[in-house]
């Protein structure tokens, strides 16, 4: 037999982003803990609401399936004497686990040793017995970012609970938290409902009091609801709503009884650049804005609230005030901003701490110039790129003091950009001012330009070069300054965009930017600590883009200055292990072996003279290898080089089948050593086969 099981948790208003996880971590504890129970169901659903988060089993089995435990207990010599009669240990332990002495069997571990064991028979408890401790402990085991205590309780949650609903099937399940006692009432919309307390007569009839209660505990149905509503708006109007994914979750968690209505602005407003005006609609306002059939913004918006249908006017009205102050603000801050000037803003940053111990923004800014144009010659920049990338260098922070940034932070260096095309800037310089904030995440567009990733990469290695300095590097999950994001976007500026310097040498220019200023740097620590953490999120790189993880290892231990060259590599070595497995495990097995054997200190010159027939055969097959190899190096042709290192299976096999490496003739050994020195050298211009797994 089996009933539905409904648990709501009624809450004042929740958060949007720990909602969606609430309802995520619910479901995953639930399902944890009714199959730790023993209680089977059909299906199981969690939901979440402004006011409710809510678990629906149905199908729940009214009893707990019974099981049959086997208990290990002693040592089956110490479980009995001499005469086979059970000791105080082994009566003991039949006491303890309920079960008769006599009852007790011996097995084997399966490690050679004989112990007793218990056969215990747990009967399944009622479900109704289970449940009330089971949906109390989901409760309190939800984990929120923040939580709060209110009134003289303890329990903590996210927002105040208000009420608890526990029903399994027509029966209410007493569950107890934060000071309440489950019941079979519900609270309808705050707003809406006429009818705040609602009761629910069973499990099975909870839609019905959503409906009579005015709420939507479903979020995808809410979701699909405000969809609805944006694109009847659209064809009705003619126009495309711009709907960010993120605005649109916290919309639909933002309302129970939803309704999708348009507002207007003064057309004024649209000489504002567009990002501020979505900028301040969706971030602040959770409105989204609306573009004409030409893409751009028209003076509309798109709002979603959570009141009466029937005084949408009334409302939208309100929200219209809201936005016109925005607006009116936004656009006093741009046009006060216009009539500036960029290279003034620079001079403020002065007065702007960076770090306290790192010192101001301007100072940051000194050492990003210098950095920039170090980073161009590193790569080759031509004159015009470099004088772009200089002074694009030099007011890529300036926007920082700008009111429009300073009110709406999102935007610096988008601000950047119209501030600088409004100052006859080129449009290389301003680009390269928007720009250098790219790549701003996981997955990102790199800078398009030389001049963008030149300031970019300076920015991103100056901060993290001072970080490391001060002693301030990320721990576990504390990364304050971005440190990681930044080594990961610098290295896909180099793997993907082609800015073409090493590790190395783009951390050692950082470095020397400290030089005179408050902070002293061991340029050997901090830059060897530096180009450790780099290459960490290089590995991370290379694992994400499918490459196993010997290869990435065997790669870096050789080559790791250069990320595009280390990209190039691990695409050769793993598309040859794909197509020639067996081959590449064998000189695995043959490289560590003669890496094992080899010794460095001998050199590598070889006597031909005294050499036996695989020893020469190894020894011609390495020469003709180090001349085919040099060109596929010089050109990283790799495929090539490992094609050629592929070709060396064969005289290597044979020379370890037929040799004896350690001869008692110390010339002879030693010639033979010199040529596995020659064999390793060659493979680790490549890679550390070694680290290859068989």
């Amino acid at each position: 037999m089996s009933r539905d099981l409904l648990f709501e948790i009624g809450v004042e208003e929740i958060p949007s982003a720990p909602l969606n996880d609430s309802v995520s971590q619910l479901r995953a504890d639930a399902e944890k803990a009714f199959g730790t129970a023993r209680l089977g169901y059909e299906t199981l659903q969690t939901f979440g609401a402004p006011r409710r988060i809510v678990l629906r089993v149905a199908g729940l089995a009214e009893r707990q399936q019974d099981q049959t435990l086997r208990i290990k207990g002693p040592a089956l010599r110490a479980a009995y004497d001499t005469d086979g009669n059970p000791t105080k240990a082994a009566e003991g332990f039949a006491r303890g686990k309920g079960v008769d002495v006599g009852s007790l069997v011996s097995e084997s571990d399966g490690n050679g040793g004989e112990y007793v064991y218990a056969i215990v028979e747990q009967i399944g408890r009622d479900a109704t017995d289970v449940l009330p401790a089971l949906l109390s402990e989901l409760a309190e085991g939800l984990n929120w970012p923040k939580s709060q205590r209110w009134g003289s309780g303890t329990a903590r949650f996210i927002r105040p609970v208000r009420t608890l609903l526990a029903l399994f099937g027509d029966s209410v399940v007493p569950v107890e938290f934060a000071g309440l006692v489950a019941g079979r009432h519900t609270e309808g919309h705050r707003f809406l409902a006429v009818d705040r307390r609602i009761p629910v007569a069973s499990a099975g009839t909870y839609d019905e009091a959503a409906v009579r209660g005015l709420f939507i505990y479903d979020q995808e149905r809410r979701a699909q609801l405000v969809r609805e509503g944006i694109e009847a708006l659209e064809q009705q109007h003619g126009v495309t709503a711009v709907v960010p994914e993120k605005t649109f979750a916290e919309v639909v968690n933002l309302v129970e009884w939803p309704t999708v209505t348009m507002g207007h602005f003064d057309r004024e407003f649209l000489e504002v650049p567009r990002e501020v005006i979505e900028t301040a609609m969706t971030k602040h306002q959770r409105y989204f804005p609306v573009e004409g059939p030409d893409g751009a913004l028209v003076n509309s918006f798109i709002v979603v609230h959570n009141g009466d249908p029937g005084r949408s006017e009334q409302i939208v009205a309100g929200h219209q005030r809201v936005i016109r102050a925005r607006l009116a603000d936004a656009t006093f801050f741009y046009r006060e901003d216009l009539a500036r000037n960029m290279d003034e803003w620079v001079s403020r940053l002065d007065d702007i701490t960076f770090q306290e111990k790192l010192g101001s923004s301007g100072a940051k800014i000194a050492r990003i110039e210098a950095l920039t144009a170090a980073l161009g010659s590193l790569h080759g920049a031509d004159s015009a790129e470099q004088a772009v990338a200089a002074r694009a260098a030099h007011l890529c922070k300036a926007d920082l003091v700008s009111q429009a940034v300073v009110e709406f932070p999102v935007l610096q260096g988008v601000m950047g950009r119209y501030y600088a095309l409004a100052a006859g800037e080129s449009e290389e310089v301003a680009a390269a001012i928007l720009e250098h904030y790219r790549p701003r995440f996981a997955g990102d567009v790199v800078p398009s330009t030389v001049p963008g990733m030149l300031v970019s990469a300076a920015d991103r290695l100056d901060t993290m070069v001072g970080i490391f300095a001060i002693g301030q590097a990320p721990t576990g999950s504390a990364d304050p300054y971005a440190l990681r994001r930044g080594a990961i976007g610098m290295l896909s500026m180099i793997i993907d965009g082609g800015l073409r310097v090493t590790v190395t040498e783009a951390v050692a220019a950082a470095i020397v930017g400290y030089e005179g200023s408050r902070v002293t740097i061991d340029a050997e620590a901090v830059g060897g600590a530096v180009r450790g953490f780099i290459t960490v999120r290089l590995e991370t790189i290379l694992r994400d883009r499918g490459h196993a993880y010997d290869t990435v290892e065997a790669v870096l231990a050789v080559a790791s200055d250069d990320p595009s060259d280390v990209v190039r590599r691990c695409e050769a070595l793993s598309a040859a292990r794909a197509s020639h497995a067996e081959t590449f495990a064998d000189l695995s097995v043959a490289f560590t072996r003669a890496r094992n054997l080899c010794r460095p200190e001998l050199g590598d010159v070889t006597d031909t003279s005294i050499m036996g027939a695989e020893e020469s055969t190894l020894a011609a097959a390495l020469d003709a290898a180090a001349s085919a190899t040099g060109s596929g190096f010089a050109a990283g042709d790799y495929a090539s080089v490992l094609g050629v290192l592929a070709g060396l299976r064969g005289p290597v096999d044979a020379f370890f089948d037929s040799v004896l490496v350690m001869d008692p003739d110390e010339v002879v050994r030693d010639n033979r050593l010199r040529l596995l020195n020659r064999f390793v050298a060659l493979f680790e211009r490549f890679a550390d086969f070694s680290r290859v797994a068989e």
